[in-house]
């Protein structure tokens, strides 16, 4: 049997987890102390009564900082949660239409699309034939065309219209 492979740490390696035998060591103000032996630097660290963190372990030899990691890592996940708060999902909304669209039902589709553009979200326009409307393709060809000129100070087309069975599709994406 051989011995279970070690965990792998998230995170950057503290005291005695570190493996070389010399450092560069940064104090707690951020002055650099040159390269010291570990034990010399772990003495330092004690004495603070602080840790010692690896920062960068692929140098020759490895910098490491006296730091509090347990204050180290909250502010690393404090700046991860804001990170996460700011960012925005962009989701896809689907319009539905319809060859012969009236005109007071397409301007009210426009605003919903305008509506989502403001805030942020992708549109996946649909225009579904039914019957013998699949004879009179260029009405639906016309219609999203209308489509991109009205949203052209919006959006971008990110997808081209395209024939998917009885329907064509085209996706806006916002500018």
């Amino acid at each position: 049997m051989r011995a279970p492979v070690p965990v792998q740490k998230d995170g950057p390696r503290v005291n005695d987890e570190i493996r070389s035998r010399e450092i560069q060591l940064i104090d707690q103000t951020g002055v650099n102390r040159g390269v010291l032996e570990f034990r010399a630097a772990m003495a330092l660290a004690s004495e603070a009564g602080l840790d010692l963190v690896e920062i960068s372990p692929n140098t020759v030899p490895p910098v490491c900082k006296l730091l509090d990691y347990g204050k180290y890592k909250y502010q690393a996940q404090k700046k991860a949660a804001e990170a996460r708060k700011k960012q925005k999902t962009i989701e896809i909304k689907e319009i539905k239409l319809r060859p012969m669209i009236d005109d007071h039902d397409y301007d009210v589709k426009m605003r919903s699309m305008k509506r989502f553009f403001e805030e942020g979200d992708k549109v996946k326009v649909t225009l579904r034939f039914r019957g013998r409307e699949m004879a009179h393709q260029e009405l639906g060809t016309q219609l999203l065309d209308r489509v991109r000129t009205d949203t052209a100070t919006l959006a971008k087309v990110e997808q081209e219209p395209k024939f998917e069975g009885r329907q064509m599709i085209m996706v806006l994406a916002p500018r």
